[in-house]
């Protein structure tokens, strides 16, 4: 490992900030383990995960699907016509993320391999994960560049992009609660020698 204690980088940023071409590059060339928070939050919602049976007492049956499985899109609907509902799941789903993520980083910080671990999620300064990385990351696009990359990639139309985009941290509150800020608004190569300058102390994997 070159001597280095294991790094803990948290990723986050809007929608269409280009966070996945980012963090695909970083796993193609650095001895690193990545955790997507939505992922882990998924995994944890399966049958017999830790947050399978609280979802369903607080939820009900009715979100479902036919194999025993909680159906995204039921819940969704469940919890789009009551708010109440988001919070209590927020508060059965987030602790369990954290949890498994810092079980995680402990087993990675002693495998003699992993140099750095990157944690992403549009949420992680609102769910104090501050406290928990060694650094946070802020992946930026300009707001012209990032309604053009959801359009192209997702179909979204202006409405869509607005309402989501209005929902998130502002660019300020993300750069007030990050470290270092990349710019993403360009080419990627430009990107690309931002995270080599950052990263310049780890090995570089081919």
């Amino acid at each position: 490992m070159g001597g280095y204690a294991m790094r803990l980088i948290g990723i986050t940023g809007g929608v269409g900030a280009g966070k996945s071409e980012i963090l695909r590059f970083i796993k193609q060339h650095y001895y690193c383990k990545i955790y997507l928070a939505d992922e882990v939050a998924h995994r944890l919602q399966r049958p017999g995960e830790a947050c399978y049976e609280r979802l369903v007492a607080l939820l009900g049956k009715g979100v479902l699907s036919t194999d025993g499985s909680i159906d995204k899109g039921k819940m969704a609907a469940r919890i789009f016509l009551d708010k109440d509902l988001l919070v209590k799941v927020n508060a059965i789903v987030h602790p369990a993320v954290r949890e498994y993520l810092e079980k995680a980083v402990e087993e990675a910080s002693g495998d003699g391999e992993t140099e750095l671990f990157f944690i992403e999620a549009a949420l992680l300064i609102e769910n104090g994960y501050n406290d928990f990385v060694d650094e946070m990351w802020y992946i930026y696009a300009r707001d012209d560049v990032r309604r053009a990359r959801l359009k192209s990639s997702r179909g979204y139309d202006d409405e869509k992009i607005t309402h989501i985009m209005e929902s998130q941290l502002s660019e300020e509150r993300f750069r007030v609660g990050s470290d270092f800020v990349l710019d993403n608004s360009g080419d990627l190569s430009e990107a690309y020698s931002q995270i080599q300058k950052r990263l310049e102390a780890y090995k570089w994997k081919e």
